[in-house]
């Protein structure tokens, strides 16, 4: 990657790939984008407001700035997914066709997040494998058991140099997440620490798969600057760090708050996602083929959250 133009920038996870990216390859040669113009993105470097659906203005730009690398992020997550289908799918698929055709017309290569909701109620719970049955109820599942088949077919048909995986929920303290179902994992640190209480919309034993927002920037670094012809689980790979519910979690935060509860409040849309998702994933293929290797557990993500969140609320 020499040159890198990242899509849905001001997300969760383009507000700390941005600043990994620009510290490794150079400021002016990493190119923010977004819907949605974000001061803080705009001061800290390039930046273009785009929507990805407009592939006129999406081709530009990328020719523009002679990009040889795509970071496509721009997406509906699960829950916002299910209030409103059509827009869903105009972002997660409309969004990702425009970026393989810009891609194949200017030779980048593109990597492209997939998620646990690719899985769906038929698929093995535990340990779930890297090839399975792919069967989702939600339309965000669909999306992006859409978008893997495209990518696939993108690099089986030109040779496109189509990289993803599949994240779990992602855990950060620089930016909120934007309407997943794994989000009570990131908004019950906030609320041990401004409430010392947390209600939960996930109920009590409903495990998922979980990352530290650190492993995932370096998983996309790691995938992209991993050599092609190792990688045979090209568009999918499994990853993740932990598995746990929110007990789990609530237990690792009392470590740190010992007085901090929580209780549960279950939204029934969001419950029923996380139910047809997998408990736990097998990440071998993404050891073996290009040295995936997380470095948090949920302790150890707890002690860094909690450190950090604490600082950064009360700088407010």
């Amino acid at each position: 990657m020499k040159k890198i133009l990242v899509t849905g920038a001001t997300g969760q996870i383009g507000t700390d790939l941005l600043d990994e990216l620009r510290s490794k390859y150079g400021i002016e040669n990493v190119i923010a984008s977004a819907r949605n113009k974000k001061t803080h993105i705009v001061e800290k470097g390039p930046f273009y407001s785009l929507d990805c659906t407009d592939s006129k203005s999406f081709f530009e730009i990328a020719k523009k700035e002679n990009v040889d690398t795509i970071i496509h992020l721009a997406a509906i997550l699960s829950a916002v997914g299910e209030q409103n289908p059509s827009l869903l799918w105009d972002i997660n698929v409309n969004g990702l066709y425009n970026a393989l055709e810009i891609s194949k017309e200017l030779n980048c290569s593109l990597f492209v997040p997939s998620s646990i909701g690719a899985f769906g109620p038929g698929t093995p719970k535990d340990n779930t494998p890297q090839l399975t049955i792919q069967r989702p109820t939600t339309a965000y599942g669909i999306s992006k058991v859409t978008g893997e088949l495209l990518c696939d077919y993108y690099h089986l048909k030109y040779g496109l140099d189509t990289r993803g995986v599949r994240f779990p929920g992602l855990i950060s303290y620089k930016a909120l997440p934007g309407g997943g179902t794994t989000d009570y994992a990131v908004h019950i640190y906030y609320d041990a620490l401004k409430k010392g209480h947390y209600t939960s919309f996930i109920d009590k034993g409903t495990y998922m798969d979980m990352m530290y927002m650190p492993d995932a920037i370096n998983c996309i670094i790691d995938i992209m600057e991993a050599n092609p012809d190792k990688l045979i689980d090209r568009n999918a790979f499994n990853v993740s760090s932990m598995s746990f519910e929110p007990e789990d979690i609530k237990n690792s935060i009392i470590k740190h708050i010992p007085n901090f509860t929580m209780d549960y409040d279950v939204d029934p849309v969001r419950q029923s996602i996380a139910e047809s998702w997998p408990n736990s994933l097998d990440v071998s293929a993404a050891k073996e083929q290009w040295g995936f290797n997380p470095k948090y557990d949920l302790d150890k993500m707890t002690e860094d959250m909690i450190f950090h969140l604490s600082r950064k609320i009360m700088s407010k």
